[in-house]
């Protein structure tokens, strides 16, 4: 009713319908560590292409793993992608500068030795009066230079005209911390605009000339290196703190799965680094695509070994992680198209963010039609009989088959050994947990501070309840009608006088999973032939 009925007729009123749609989250968001040949260190990146990937983190190195798992994620149906580059100082440079004639010197925007190959130019060509453009009666375009930045990695060339060195909205360290993807200025600016250099010699574009010079490049002092490689746990993960290495992922609202590529060819990632890694996935509701060691060279060498122990990844946070093996074998057009080895968890992820976008997240990344794209091989061919072996140990693996090529054979989690009985035994069991976990949490933070009484649990039961309906008609549960597929209960009896007087309300939301078909059993009898009596 209006709150105040003042004079006779007709008042109108606007009745809320209590419906609150709960949109699902994104489910294969994709998040990479390592290190790579450039980009921004310590910050998490989202590209939706490879083309991303080659522009901010300059694309394939044979010194880098990461460029190549990055690869195969989008050469396997991949779509979104987050990427954290690290760097690990080795105690020489981490970051070239170029010190131009007048004082004036700009540093690499980011850390690595791409930022050896910059050259800068300084010149007063067709400056424009900035008196009448009225950015500042105090000086002329005496004051005023233009300055022009080349990446010889890429060829890439920004310009900025138009630069001061005096306070201006145009004063150079403003406009390149804002601008420029290359470079910032190192310490304070001079008094003085910088010395402009001349035309090139005759043969010589600008970016080539030393001897005149027409633009400066970084001298040999102060050339960057590369850095370290990761060889610790704390090179992976950082400090949550400072939010660096892997929890730089703190910076972004959103990933599902985690990749950690071994920082060398061949070798593995720190153990350490995985543990903490996966307690994070944990808190996070991510999962954890995990490489198999390099030196597992086959089924018995790992169950009598005991090497899948040695990982140390146990406990229910394991249900959040996902082990496959072997290695697969690979091209490096960077080396001539030479065959190598390389982790396949990029290709994995790309595989489950393809399922999901093709069948639901409830569909086990694997089968006939989960092939490997850009694959030469693997790096050891399994038999039946030992995928037996490894299969009840909760370890995925990679087969190649006759008709079908290479596939990924198995969708269990790490917590999928038969001994432990485990409720989330299966890689998509687990992963629409998650997602209905992730997305209820999202969909239901309108009920905070919310009257706790009846209108609102009914209000709960029927947004929650849509949006597990939903689910239900796309094939994600087990059932024939919603009741034998799901429920959804809050009321009096799941939340009591005492959880209200404590300011609680308790949803319990239930569901029947889909599990996939791991095992498919044929029998087969004769018919016996009739007795004609």
């Amino acid at each position: 009713m209006p709150a105040t009925l003042t004079y006779p007729g007709v008042y109108l009123e606007e009745i809320p319908s209590g419906v609150r749609t709960i949109t699902g989250v994104a489910t294969s968001i994709t998040a990479f560590l390592g290190r790579a040949l450039r980009g921004p260190v310590n910050q998490a990146v989202t590209l939706h292409n490879y083309g991303d990937f080659e522009s901010t983190f300059g694309g394939l190195d044979p010194a880098f793993p990461l460029g190549y798992a990055v690869r195969d994620f989008y050469q396997n149906g991949g779509s979104q992608a987050i990427v954290v580059r690290l760097y690990k100082s080795d105690g020489g440079t981490a970051k070239a500068t170029v010190k131009l004639p007048g004082n004036l010197t700009l540093v690499a925007a980011a850390e690595g030795a791409w930022g050896n190959g910059l050259r800068a130019r300084v010149d007063y060509d067709k400056l424009t009066d900035e008196i009448a453009q009225g950015y500042n009666p105090t000086y002329t375009k005496s004051d005023l230079f233009n300055l022009s930045i080349y990446d010889g990695s890429t060829g890439k060339v920004e310009t900025f005209l138009n630069l001061t060195v005096k306070e201006s909205p145009r004063r150079a360290d403003r406009v390149l911390a804002a601008s420029s993807n290359l470079v910032a200025v190192s310490g304070s600016l001079p008094s003085a605009v910088p010395t402009a250099q001349g035309a090139p010699a005759s043969g010589k574009t600008i970016w080539n000339d030393d001897t005149t010079p027409a633009s400066i490049k970084v001298a040999d002092g102060d050339k960057a290196t590369d850095g370290a490689a990761l060889s610790a746990a704390t090179d992976f993960t950082g400090s949550l703190a400072s939010k660096t290495g892997l929890y730089a992922l703190e910076k972004v609202d959103l990933f599902n799965l985690l990749c950690i590529p071994p920082d060398t060819r061949g070798g593995d990632t720190p153990t350490d680094a995985l543990s903490e890694a996966l307690a994070y996935c944990q808190k996070r509701r991510a999962m954890l695509i995990v490489d198999a060691p390099g030196g597992w060279t086959g089924a018995n060498d790992i169950v009598s070994n005991a090497k899948l122990a040695a990982l140390n990844l146990s406990g229910l946070a394991t249900r959040n992680a996902a082990l496959y093996f072997p290695r697969v074998l690979e091209a490096d057009p960077k080396r001539d198209g030479q065959i190598d080895t390389f982790v396949p968890c990029g290709i994995v992820a790309g595989l489950m963010s393809a399922t999901d976008a093709q069948r639901g997240v409830w569909k086990a990344p694997a089968g006939l039609d989960a092939g490997l794209s850009g694959i030469q091989g693997l790096s050891v061919n399994l038999t039946d009989d030992e995928n037996g072996m490894l299969n009840p140990l909760g370890i995925n693996c990679l087969r190649s088959f006759p008709a079908a090529g290479r596939v990924v054979w198995g969708a269990r989690t790490l917590r999928g050994d038969d001994q432990l009985a485990d409720e989330y035994k299966y890689i998509p069991v687990r992963r629409l947990a998650l997602y209905i976990e992730e997305s209820l949490y999202r969909g239901t933070k309108w009920v905070v501070f919310e009257p706790n009484d009846e209108p609102l649990w009914a209000q709960i039961r029927l947004n929650v309840g849509s949006f597990m309906h939903n689910l239900f008609r796309q094939g994600a549960f087990q059932g024939q009608s919603p009741r034998e597929a799901y429920f959804v209960k809050c009321d009096k009896e799941s939340t009591t006088q005492n959880d209200i007087d404590l300011g609680i309300v308790n949803i319990i939301v239930g569901f029947a999973p889909l599990k996939p078909a791991e095992f498919v059993v044929i029998q087969l009898q004769q018919i016996a032939g009739q007795i004609v009596t």
